[in-house]
């Protein structure tokens, strides 16, 4: 058997997986702080990881999204501290189809959740949103972010 030449490799491998270890549990810790400080909404966790609450629901018989469908939203993006960021006004109203354009992992996944007319809000780890690049502008290196969501009516 031929063993590797270079073992730099390796190392270098663990020990990146070890930092992304500790930096996904801090920003777990931050996330789940932020979402007890927020005590008047309910949060639940979602499959991929990130927190979920309502602010306002539609009715349960409206279909969820699939792909290709196209949705029109507006949101709102804040630290976990409630530090506004960017504002509805600031980032627009945006229409996507789900699934096939380019959209923040984030915002992806959290509109495949809801139907229209609902407002949610998110907390993120930075890893579905600008991870470890930030915006170059308000938004900082590996910030886990809070969304606030509101699904609008196609017109």
């Amino acid at each position: 058997a031929r063993y590797p030449l270079n073992k730099k490799k390796e190392v270098f491998l663990n020990s990146s997986a070890e930092r992304n270890k500790t930096l996904l549990a801090r920003e777990e810790y931050l996330i789940k702080t932020a979402a007890k400080k927020d005590n008047s909404l309910n949060y639940q966790v979602s499959e991929a990881g990130f927190l979920y609450a309502y602010v306002k629901s539609s009715d349960a018989k409206l279909p969820l999204p699939f792909k290709g469908t196209k949705v029109r939203f507006q949101y709102e993006i804040e630290d976990l501290n409630k530090n506004m960021l960017y504002d509805k006004t600031t980032l627009g109203i945006v229409t996507y189809s789900i699934d096939q354009e380019d959209l923040l992992p984030g915002l992806r996944e959290g509109l495949r959740m809801m139907r229209t007319g609902e407002v949610v809000v998110f907390l993120f780890p930075s890893y579905l949103c600008y991870s470890y690049q930030g915006d170059a502008d308000k938004i900082g290196v590996n910030q886990p972010l809070r969304f606030t969501i509101e699904r609008l009516p196609l017109n």
